[in-house]
C-alpha cells in the first residue's frame, strides 16, 4: 500500500491538487483497502460497487461525501493505476436541492458591528467585501494588498489558482487603519496565542469569531462564515454585476458553480455594476 500511496501522492502533486484534496483522496483509498483487507489494485468493479453501496446504506454517507469517494476512486483507477476505463456504475443519493439561508445586508452589518475588536471587524469586512473563502482569508499576507490598482492578491486558492479581487476605497481605509493599529509584518491576521506567535489565524479561530459575532447580533440563520461569501455573491448580482465577472471574483473554475446564485435570489438588476458592498453596509448600520 505504501508504494501505491506514493504513486497517488505524486499524481496529485503533478496536477496541483490542494492539501485538502490530498488528505481526502488518500483517506478514501485507505478506508477502501481496510474494508477489504486488500490493496485497491486487486479489487474488481463488483467489489467497488458493493463498497459504495455500503457507504450509502450502512455508513449513511451524505451525497457530497459519496461524490468525494467516487471522485477519489475514479482518480485512483484512471490516473494512478492507468485502467483503460472506469466502468463501475456507482449509485449515489441525489443531491438535495436546498437554498441556504442568505444573509441580508442589514444582517451582515449587524454581525460585523457586533465584533469587539478592530481586528475581528476588519477580517469579517474583508471576508464579506471581497467574497473570500475562510482558507483564503487566513492565508493573506501584507504584501498581497496592492493599494494603487486597488487589488487583493489571492495565492494558491482552491484548485491551486492565483487570482486578484477588487478592493473598494472603504476596504482600503479599513486595512490602513488596521495596519496602523497592529503593524502586521508578514501575515495579515496573526494569532495572539503564545504557542502560535507569528503564525496566521487558524480557520477554526476565524469561524469562532464569526459565530460569536452572529450570536451577539442575535442572527439565528443557519450557517458559518461561508455565508458571508454567499452574501457577497448574491448582493453583487442584485446590483447588476455580470455573472462572468462574479465567477472571476469568486475564483470558480466552472461557471455552473457561479450560476447557482442566480437560482438562490430574485431576478438581479441588469447592468454592469460592481458594488462597493462595504459602503452599502454603512447605510444599513445607521438605519439600525
Amino acid at each position: 500500500m505504501s508504494i501505491l500511496r506514493q504513486k497517488m501522492i505524486d499524481a496529485m502533486q503533478l496536477r496541483g491538487f490542494s492539501p485538502r484534496t490530498h488528505e481526502c483522496y488518500l483517506r478514501v483509498v485507505r478506508d477502501l483497502a481496510k474494508y477489504y483487507h486488500q490493496s485497491p489494485d486487486q479489487l474488481n468493479k463488483e467489489q467497488l460497487q458493493a463498497y459504495l453501496l455500503y457507504l450509502v446504506q450502512k455508513r449513511n454517507y451524505a451525497p457530497s461525501s459519496c461524490r468525494q469517494s467516487l471522485n477519489a476512486l475514479r482518480f485512483l483507477y484512471l490516473q494512478v493505476l492507468h485502467c483503460e476505463a472506469f466502468e463501475v456504475k456507482l449509485v449515489t443519493p441525489k443531491r438535495e436541492q436546498r437554498i441556504p439561508e442568505l444573509l441580508t445586508q442589514n444582517e451582515v452589518a449587524r454581525i460585523i458591528e457586533a465584533c469587539t475588536t478592530l481586528r475581528n471587524r476588519t477580517l469579517l469586512r474583508l471576508c464579506y467585501g471581497c467574497g473570500l473563502r475562510v482558507s483564503e482569508l487566513v492565508a493573506l499576507k501584507v504584501r498581497h494588498i496592492d493599494g494603487d490598482p486597488k487589488l487583493l492578491r489571492i495565492e494558491q486558492a482552491k484548485g491551486a489558482k492565483d487570482r486578484y479581487v477588487r478592493l473598494s476605497d472603504h476596504l482600503l481605509d479599513d486595512l490602513r487603519q488596521y495596519w496602523r493599529a497592529y503593524h502586521p509584518k508578514e501575515w495579515l491576521f496573526v494569532s495572539h496565542y503564545r504557542r502560535r506567535q507569528h503564525q496566521p489565524l487558524s480557520v477554526s479561530t476565524v469561524q469562532k469569531i464569526f459565530d460569536e459575532a452572529k450570536g451577539h447580533a442575535k442572527i439565528d440563520k443557519v450557517g458559518g462564515i461561508h455565508t458571508l461569501r454567499h452574501a457577497y455573491a448574491t448582493h453583487q448580482l442584485s446590483q447588476g454585476l455580470p455573472i462572468q465577472e462574479l465567477q472571476q471574483m469568486l475564483g470558480h473554475r466552472h461557471i455552473q458553480s457561479t450560476l447557482r446564485y442566480l437560482h438562490w435570489m430574485p431576478q438581479p438588476q441588469a447592468g454592469d455594476h460592481y458594488a462597493d458592498l462595504i459602503a452599502d453596509l454603512e447605510g444599513h448600520h445607521h438605519d439600525n
